[in-house]
């Protein structure tokens, strides 16, 4: 039995990358609960937290049952953030950016000592983020907590991955309010291949993926997957090898010549510098998103191998232990985890916490 346990309820938990950062900060950690509305990501997070009790369903549907009477001592989670990305079409209107209002409602039910909201860092400037903290500010519901809120860079604290998040933390007035956790590696930030070492840098069979399957909440899913295996490439066409092969190490699209570009890359000539680039060595990677097996999607080639990152090593760059258990398709492993908090932010987040709690 862990001595002063702090018992953790994930909101949106995903595969639970930020739950994997609480529990590394302090064995004190013990997640209670998860609510998780993917199927495969909440199998995911069972896999690797055996003891929590998730819920594979919307966080209204959970809040209507009697799951959230526990006694909870602090609340993480990052509502989805599809409709405040930087990324495509934005949605001012998408149902989505509500959901902090149930993160809200939560935090009435079940005043936890403290709670922590993330979330991408253009979340900051939304009218929902303002919404969420004049709730907090003014509903006399809240009275008992104070907030405070910071854009962080993941790779400031180890992670190999540049990463800004919009983080919020409120605690209850009767403990002490936790500090905001020092940057551990803003002046020597580990790099891609640090965070590669002992990868080989040829990836897999792609259909080499071992058929094994597992039933959760009554759906039939693929894995679990961990480590190696999580390590295969793609069927590229001749002509992405070819465009590949082209590119030199640091460079992206624009090194291509005219005749292995895309039509709209001749009459766009300047424009993001990263679709179809390669990483660098020395340095951190871009942010991991959901679509990192596609090079023409970001800065998502290999820095010297001709081929986009695998999920192995998407999995590295956002702190990942390698016999953390995947659940899943190819495609719902890699929205898992693009979607994720990046290990090392979440432990040095949570290290302020277990100070005060």
């Amino acid at each position: 039995m862990t001595a002063n346990p702090i018992r953790v309820l994930d909101l949106f938990s995903g595969a639970g990358g930020f739950s994997q950062g609480v529990h590394e900060a302090s064995q004190r950690f013990v997640t209670a609960q998860a609510v998780e509305m993917d199927v495969a990501a909440a199998a995911t997070f069972a896999q690797n937290f055996p003891n929590a009790r998730v819920f594979a369903g919307r966080i209204q549907d959970w809040l209507e049952t009697d799951a959230w009477k526990q006694e909870i001592d602090l609340i993480i989670g990052g509502p989805p953030c599809q409709g405040f990305s930087t990324l495509g079409k934005q949605d001012i209107e998408d149902e989505r950016n509500f959901l902090w209002e149930q993160y809200a409602e939560t935090i009435r039910r079940t005043r936890p000592k403290v709670f922590i909201v993330e979330n991408v860092a253009a979340f900051a400037k939304s009218p929902q983020f303002a919404q969420f903290q004049a709730t907090l500010q003014e509903d006399t519901a809240f009275h008992e907590y104070s907030i405070d809120w910071r854009i962080l860079n993941a790779a400031d604290y180890g992670a190999p991955q540049a990463r800004k998040r919009a983080v919020m933390i409120g605690h209850r007035n009767d403990i002490a309010k936790p500090a905001w956790p020092e940057p551990s590696h803003s002046s020597d930030p580990r790099t891609v291949q640090q965070a590669f070492a002992g990868i080989p840098h040829v990836a897999s069979d792609p259909n080499g993926l071992a058929k094994r399957s597992i039933t959760f909440e009554g759906k039939r899913l693929s894995g679990p997957y961990a480590g190696r295996e999580l390590h295969f490439g793609r069927n590229y066409t001749d002509l992405s090898l070819e465009r590949f092969a082209a590119i030199p190490v640091g460079g992206n699209r624009f090194n291509l010549p005219d005749k292995l570009k895309a039509p709209c890359w001749r009459s766009h000539t300047s424009g993001s510098g990263d679709v179809m680039g390669r990483l660098h060595w020395d340095k951190p990677s871009v942010t991991v998103r959901t679509e990192f097996f596609k090079p023409e999607k970001g800065r998502y080639l290999h820095p010297v191998a001709n081929r986009a990152i695998t999920h192995l090593e998407a999995a590295v760059l956002q702190g990942f232990p390698c016999d953390f258990k995947f659940v899943g398709s190819k495609t719902a492993i890699a929205r898992q985890i693009g979607n994720a908090v990046p290990i090392q932010l979440g432990r040095a987040i949570a290290e302020s916490i277990a100070a005060v709690i």
